[in-house]
């Protein structure tokens, strides 16, 4: 699975809970991939989400922003980023 800017461990923490491939991403809740990632892998830190959420964002655009594509741009202004 190759997604631009996309960090390893977040890749892996896909990979762990079955997803492989990119299509796989389409339709699903980063919210609920983030939950179950985490029952697997318990000490995965909270910042995580905002990758899930770029690459369930990268799956279902045909042609992604440019700017969308930093996982900055997906972090929760709620818990990870006052503007």
């Amino acid at each position: 699975m190759r997604i631009p800017r996309m960090d390893i461990a977040a890749t892996r923490n896909l990979i762990d809970i079955g997803i492989s491939e990119i299509y796989e991403l389409q339709g699903r809740a980063p919210e609920v991939l983030f939950e179950e990632a985490r029952l697997k892998n318990q000490d995965m830190p909270d910042d995580r989400m905002r990758y899930f959420r770029m690459a369930v964002y990268y799956a279902e655009t045909a042609e992604p922003e440019h700017a969308k594509m930093h996982p900055d741009e997906w972090i929760s202004t709620n818990t990870e980023k006052s503007r």
